[in-house]
């Protein structure tokens, strides 16, 4: 069992940074590639970043590559997720997820993809 606890969000100006992290409480993350959704407000919950079970491999949405960045710590069971430039259009619940699937190339896995989820951290970018 693995207990994923997303921190980290929360309200900035267009064009700062964010770094969010999500944290194992129970279990280890090294089994799992590490996947972080979004989910603005009445749309769905998208893939925007996907890093492999050594941190050696990322995927990225195309409208983030540019400018969100993941990475992991497996001595720390944390995961990252660094927002530059942030936008009004980046607003959203960010989620992270564990799985045991990661594909070379990006391929949103979906809800039923992921073996663990967290709670969501809320992001909210002010023009």
């Amino acid at each position: 069992q693995v207990q994923l606890v997303e921190s980290g969000g929360g309200s900035v100006e267009a064009g700062g940074s964010l770094n969010l992290s999500c944290a194992a409480s129970e279990g280890t993350l090294s089994r799992y590639s590490m996947n972080w959704f979004r989910q603005p407000v009445g749309k769905e919950r998208d893939l925007v970043a996907a890093i492999d079970w050594t941190g050696g491999r990322t995927n990225y949405a195309d409208s983030v590559k540019d400018r969100f960045t993941i990475s992991r710590d497996n001595t720390l069971n944390t995961v990252y997720l660094q927002i530059d430039s942030l936008k009004p259009e980046d607003t959203a619940v960010y989620y992270c997820g564990a799985s045991t699937v990661f594909y070379p190339g990006y391929y949103d896995l979906g809800y039923d993809g992921m073996n663990y989820w967290g709670k969501g951290t809320l992001v909210i970018v002010s023009s």
